[in-house]
């Protein structure tokens, strides 16, 4: 059929021009002619069967059609998954082909993806067979595995890649935006939360030597909610703001003027934005809100969800407020669920260092200021992942029990409570 009904580019663009009358009307040839437009397409994509671009002639990693990036779920090690080569048309004798897991590929991508991926550890990744061979008359190879072999050296927040590359081959080359599938391992982990008490919520107010007033920031919480109500039925989740309160990055549900009690309010210095995300209970999600001088954009897992505009702002970061801690309101406005994995940073991450943070990041990351994991699971301190010393000791917290502007201090540590079950867990 291949032979028989063979039409190329040039043929496509005579037909349009020798259809074309002077001043005939481009619509109304579309209109009376959608069944030659539908016959031509099926002439040009008609080939001998096989599903192949007989434009090109090369390599590829099977899987790269998709995209450079594929998971690769790791439970419990061994792990193994199937790589395959693939050519562009049947080949006409055995072909050789040979594979390398090549570590310093990662670095490449990053510099090219804005990302920050990490090579596996040494010694935690091999490659069974470094040869493939596709048959004569096929168009794919024979498998080979890569095994993850350990994870002791993991280290909790990093994603890790593991770059598979042809390195050559006895008679065709790669294509060379197919030439490399990166691994992404991905674990199943579970992890303690903070579990909400309407009696836990308060303040924690820093020393003033340990302010920052940041022009640039990005705010992030994991939270799940046990319960939404209608609008005016407010939850609030948290605040980070300068020590009077000033400047407030605040998160609520339920505000009046959102589109439900299960919309998310954040606000912020100078104004507000509602989340477009209907949040739901039994789930956890990741907010992440960013600041980039210009312009505030909220995200929620890692995809974009609303911004607005607002010139030479500054978060003032002296004060963690856990709930709404005035007066008789922390009951009225009880945020019930569990919390983790508050993270505040001097820079606006872009969405792709976000979406790397999905689960957990690495302490060390750059730009982070302070990164409460929440998953202490004993205790009532929120201990600062960075190092930093922003520490949150729940014995010395400050609240405005009586509404009328005066901080009182309050030992709360008898409130903070840990839960682990089957619904705290997560693919990293």
């Amino acid at each position: 059929m291949k032979n028989q009904t063979t039409y190329n580019k040039f043929s496509v663009l005579r037909f349009f021009r020798d259809s074309f009358p002077p001043r005939f009307s481009v619509l109304r040839f579309c209109r009376n002619n959608v069944l030659s437009l539908c016959s031509f397409a099926l002439l040009l994509s008609c080939t001998d069967g096989d599903g192949f671009d007989y434009s090109k002639n090369g390599l590829l990693i099977t899987g790269t059609e998709q995209g450079a990036i594929q998971n690769f779920v790791v439970e419990e090690t061994p792990a193994t998954y199937p790589i395959t080569v693939k050519t562009t048309k049947k080949t006409d004798t055995d072909l050789t082909v040979s594979l390398a897991i090549d570590p310093s590929l990662v670095e490449n991508y990053n510099a090219v993806n804005n990302t920050s991926y990490y090579p596996i550890p040494e010694g935690s990744v091999e490659l069974e067979d470094s040869q493939v061979i596709i048959k004569q008359g096929s168009a794919q190879s024979s498998a080979v595995n890569v095994r993850v072999i350990n994870t002791e050296g993991f280290q909790e927040g990093r994603t890790y890649l593991i770059p598979v590359t042809i390195r050559q081959s006895s008679s065709l080359e790669a294509i060379e935006a197919s030439r490399t599938l990166f691994l992404k391992v991905a674990r199943r982990i579970s992890f303690y939360s903070l579990k909400t008490d309407l009696n836990a919520s308060s303040n924690y107010i820093f020393p003033d030597e340990k302010r920052q007033d940041l022009s640039a920031w990005t705010i992030e919480f994991k939270c799940y909610s046990n319960v939404f109500g209608r609008v005016g039925d407010i939850k609030r989740v948290l605040a980070i703001e300068g020590k009077n309160e000033e400047e407030a990055n605040m998160f609520r549900f339920g505000e009046n003027g959102s589109a439900g009690g299960d919309v998310l309010q954040w606000v912020l210095p100078g104004g507000r934005a509602f989340s477009n995300t209907h949040f739901q209970t039994g789930r956890w999600y990741l907010v992440s809100c960013t600041y980039d001088g210009q312009n505030f954009t909220m995200y929620v897992d890692g995809i974009f969800d609303v911004t607005t505009s607002g010139s030479g702002k500054v978060c003032p970061f002296q004060r963690f407020e856990l709930g709404m801690s005035w007066g008789n309101y922390r009951r009225s406005q009880f945020f019930n669920g569990r919390l983790a994995e508050v993270r505040l940073w001097n820079r606006a991450l872009s969405a792709a260092e976000i979406n790397l943070g999905l689960g957990s990041v690495d302490p060390h990351s750059e730009g982070l200021v302070a990164y409460w994991k929440m998953n202490e699971g004993e205790g009532h301190i929120f201990h600062d992942a960075t190092g930093n010393g922003y520490d949150m000791d729940w014995t010395d917290t400050w609240r405005d029990d009586r509404e009328n502007g005066q901080l009182v201090a309050h030992d709360y540590s008898q409130y903070i409570q840990w839960i682990i079950d089957e619904q705290n867990q997560y693919i990293q």
